[in-house]
């Protein structure tokens, strides 16, 4: 009896640990089997193949760390929802064709925020903008068109304004 629930144990872990692969576009699929769409992803990205949506339990805690650092850095002295807002943008990146598909590589894209080029992502994130890293990432979905923030009093691409506005809180205008 002790080894056949060893052995459940054990093939409970085993399968648990496994992860549902993409499905290879050129090969051949009996008629039984069907591909569904959310089998094939952007890119080998381990957390999207985990889950269909960036959910929290998915996140490395290095990845939540850096965001809250640009939420910090990016909306200090904006409202929560600001901040939230914030770091909603950055998930919709990792989720949009667009653009690169983890939270490291969208922070880090070239010229894509001013803290990155300033050095100010290397400061500690406080405990609100965890909070807010934690509510974005609840909240997926809910403002999943949102790509673009800026402040209307301070930048200087005209290409940003440009963008359609679709929320303004705070200082910055969220666009699409």
């Amino acid at each position: 009896m002790n080894k056949i629930f060893m052995k459940a144990i054990f093939i409970t872990i085993l399968v648990s640990s496994y992860t549902i692969f993409p499905a290879i576009e050129n090969a051949q699929i009996n008629d039984d089997l069907q591909v569904a769409d959310n089998a094939k992803y952007k890119k080998s990205d381990i957390h999207k193949k985990e889950a269909d949506s960036l959910e929290s339990r998915f996140i490395k805690s290095e990845d939540k760390n850096l965001l809250a650092r640009l939420v910090h850095a990016e909306a200090k002295g904006e409202p929560f929802a600001g901040k939230v807002a914030v770091a909603t943008v950055v998930l919709n990146r990792v989720q949009h064709k667009q653009f690169p598909d983890t939270i490291k590589e969208v922070i880090y894209q070239k010229n894509a925020f001013e803290p990155v080029m300033n050095g100010s992502i290397h400061e500690p994130a406080n405990k609100e903008s965890y909070e807010a890293v934690e509510e974005a990432l609840q909240e997926q979905g809910k403002d999943n068109e949102l790509l673009y923030f800026y402040n209307p009093k301070t930048a200087t691409s005209q290409w940003i304004f440009s963008r359609k506005v679709v929320k303004k809180i705070g200082n910055h205008s969220f666009a699409i």
